[in-house]
């Protein structure tokens, strides 16, 4: 697993408690990617809680690659992930920039379908996801910022369901990095 300080090891025991209290649900669900499941992740709850979001984005900041200058993700489950993150960063010296990816581009207006700041060719991004089952929305997502000459290495997840998503980001050559798998929540 992730060799993560004894600080972050303290923050992943507490972010696993929440996402089992407030994220966690067993029953028949029908998932985005269109699958049936026994479990239901949604982990908003915890990312658009203050305590959440601060231990989410402190484990992130750690997982993520150095060489990365901006993280994005698709709105909504990014958005609080995108935001937590880059502040964070922040309130220790590192700037990082964020990008929001809208899911369908703006009508009006600059018509754009990435939102913040206009980096440079080749700037390297870390995209963000709460929970990764097939990696479509990841993907979605890396599609989006590659079309505007970013490069992405790396999705960093709060939760891989263990679905087909790791592989999926392997044929892109994209790396998964996960604070926790599904078994974490069995």
């Amino acid at each position: 697993m992730n060799n993560f300080s004894q600080k972050n090891k303290l923050n992943k025991e507490n972010l696993l408690k929440l996402l089992i209290e407030k994220s966690y649900k067993k029953g028949n669900f029908t998932l985005a990617s269109g699958k049936k499941s026994a479990h239901y992740l949604n982990c908003k709850p915890v990312s658009l809680n203050g305590t959440g979001l601060k231990l989410i984005s402190n484990l992130f900041l750690e997982l993520m690659d150095p060489s990365s200058k901006a993280v994005a993700g698709l709105t909504l489950g990014a958005d609080p992930l995108v935001s937590g993150l880059i502040v964070t960063a922040a309130s220790q010296g590192l700037l990082i920039d964020a990008l929001i990816i809208r899911k369908e581009i703006k009508e009006y207006g600059t018509k754009a379908g990435l939102e913040g700041p206009i980096l440079k060719e080749g700037t390297e991004v870390t995209v963000l996801e709460d929970v990764v089952t097939t990696a479509g929305s990841a993907i979605k997502a890396i599609n989006k910022l590659r079309e505007n000459n970013l490069l992405v290495k790396e999705v960093l997840s709060i939760v891989d369901r263990r679905e087909g998503g790791y592989e999926a980001l392997k044929e892109q050559n994209i790396q998964l990095k996960s604070l926790f798998s599904i078994e974490d929540f069995l």
